[in-house]
């Protein structure tokens, strides 16, 4: 099973961009995953091509419409797709490392970029579209938001990392940030390795990097700590 993503926006040409480097650009090479980015403004009907309109009841800005958009949906995403449908929104459920996993290990995703003030109602619910945020702020649409989320989860397909041990340690994968990491050369302006790092010591290594990534998660991320503890209590 190839994980395939379906993107439906208005700047289908953003894409594959940063895709299209690196890890996931070579992936994608090796059709190890797949993206196709669609044209939402093919499914309109007037010469004009509009896929928005007013707010109902008024307001600033423009609402982009439940009958174009379904058209685009229904497109890319026929009956019996069993890949979810995600609304890249910044009202909706904030995108986390577990979510990724989901998603990587499934058959792949169809994803929606808003624009303008947001996506008529009747659509997300007519269509089941889950709402996903990456983050407590604005974009001028959701394009970015999808691009970060497919580099999150392409990451994470067998065969994309050269050493998917490397990803077991990375922030959020434990519920903890991740230690600080050193290299060559052993002094850098005054400042040297740690010791114990070159000691070849990997059970006193490994309590360091434990220490410092508890250390550090209890500092700059209070909420990831008290999840952590309380799941370390459930342990217990």
């Amino acid at each position: 099973m190839t994980f395939s993503a379906s993107v439906l926006t208005l700047y289908p040409d953003m894409f594959p961009g940063p895709l299209g480097h690196s890890l996931s650009g070579r992936a994608l090479e090796k059709d190890l995953w797949r993206l196709e980015a669609s044209q939402i403004r093919d499914f309109t009907t007037d010469k004009h091509r509009s896929v928005d309109d007013t707010p109902a009841g008024g307001g600033a800005g423009m609402v982009l419409r439940a009958d174009i958009l379904a058209k685009a949906i229904d497109a890319a995403s026929p009956a019996g797709d069993p890949r979810p449908r995600l609304l890249m929104s910044p009202r909706g459920v904030p995108f986390t490392q577990a979510r990724a996993h989901e998603l990587a290990e499934g058959p792949g995703a169809v994803i929606i970029c808003g624009r303008f003030e947001g996506v008529d109602q009747r659509v997300i619910d007519t269509r089941g579209l889950e709402e996903v945020s990456i983050g407590d702020y604005i974009l001028s649409g959701g394009e970015i938001a999808a691009i970060s989320l497919l580099d999150a989860v392409v990451r994470l397909i067998p065969g994309v990392m050269g050493n998917m041990e490397s990803a077991e340690t990375e922030s959020f994968e434990t519920g903890l940030l991740e230690h600080p990491h050193y290299t060559r050369p052993a002094e850098f302006e005054g400042l040297s390795i740690p010791q114990v790092l070159t000691s070849g010591n990997h059970r006193k290594i490994h309590e360091w990097r434990m220490a410092e990534a508890e250390s550090l998660t209890r500092e700059r991320r209070p909420d990831l700590w008290d999840a952590y503890m309380a799941d370390e209590d459930d342990v217990d």
